[in-house]
């Protein structure tokens, strides 16, 4: 049966236009007259029976529908991307593992020891992107991802990694002495009165943490700057901005290196643990298994080693 679907260079002039707001630009783009994407576009709609971009006089704006498409349509194109370029690499005799980590887990934890995976399986390119949040794998580019959480996500298949490490209290020298004074030691009520930084999908932490150490704090616990990342709470802390709670191998390196320290060590048990997640039907590809064989040996190693 002939597949209902527009023909390619349409869909793909039509990515073009939607996401530049310009049939001139969509144009020098792609090596086209504007004429030809007006006519494409003007077929594409025409096709499809509904109007994709309002004409405001000179300007040309989506329209609800050509939004919803346009969004949908550049997945699809990515995806196509994709798998002809790992096709393309498989023809040179290589391999392609498209993978997903959480920010301060790749650039901490997991990139210092990637040479070791290249060394062993030099045929297999990792490329790596930051993301924050679940994500449905049927909608996007990857094979895999490592994420934070207590279980893996639903719809997936996930491997236990290892636990996230105990949050402790990290500031710059400069904003400990600050605090500090003529005294020996910060108090409860000292670390209650420095600028308490937190991590926008964690903001019970330093209630928590004053609450487990029983000095209840709901006033100034919540109080603060929110930041998305880690590693943004990294940089803000080495600014001086501001006392955070973070995982400790995530700030051990600024510790050594005394850009941080830890104004009073009393940390906040891990919440949470890492897992290498991925759809069931990728469990065969042979990228995957290579890389989920090595990673399941390091972190295993990490929690021999303590």
């Amino acid at each position: 049966m002939r597949r209902k679907v527009p023909s390619l260079n349409a869909l793909l002039i039509f990515e073009s236009a939607a996401r530049l707001q310009s049939f001139t630009q969509a144009a020098d783009e792609l090596a086209l007259t504007q004429s030809a994407v007006c006519k494409q576009i003007a077929n594409l709609e025409e096709w499809l029976g509904l109007a994709l971009f309002s004409r405001i006089k000179k300007r040309v704006v989506l329209t609800a529908a050509g939004r919803d498409y346009a969004g949908k349509i550049r997945i699809h194109l990515d995806k196509i991307e994709r798998d002809t370029l790992e096709l393309m690499g498989h023809k040179e005799g290589s391999d392609i593992l498209e993978l997903a980590v959480i920010p301060t887990f790749a650039t901490q934890w997991l990139i210092p020891k990637l040479q070791e995976f290249q060394s062993l399986h030099p045929d297999i390119t990792i490329n790596l992107s930051t993301k924050t949040s679940a994500f449905l794998f049927s909608e996007c580019l990857f094979h895999a991802a490592i994420h934070s959480g207590k279980a893996p996500w639903p719809g997936t298949v996930g491997d236990y990694l290892i636990p996230e490490d105990n949050a402790i209290p990290v500031c710059s020298p400069t904003l400990y002495k600050q605090f500090l004074g003529k005294r020996r030691h910060l108090q409860f009520d000292d670390i209650a009165g420095m600028p308490l930084l937190h991590l926008s999908s964690r903001l019970e932490d330093w209630r928590r943490w004053f609450e487990l150490h029983d000095h209840p704090n709901d006033i100034s616990a919540v109080k603060g700057a929110r930041y998305e990342l880690f590693t943004m709470l990294l940089e803000a802390c080495i600014a001086g901005l501001g006392v955070a709670l973070i995982p400790r191998y995530m700030a051990q390196k600024e510790i050594d290196a005394g850009k941080l320290m830890i104004p009073m060590d009393r940390s906040l048990p891990e919440q949470a643990s890492y897992f290498l997640v991925y759809p069931e039907e990728q469990s065969n590809y042979g990228p995957l298994q290579a890389f989920r064989s090595w990673l399941l040996e390091k972190t295993s190693q990490q929690l021999t080693n303590g």
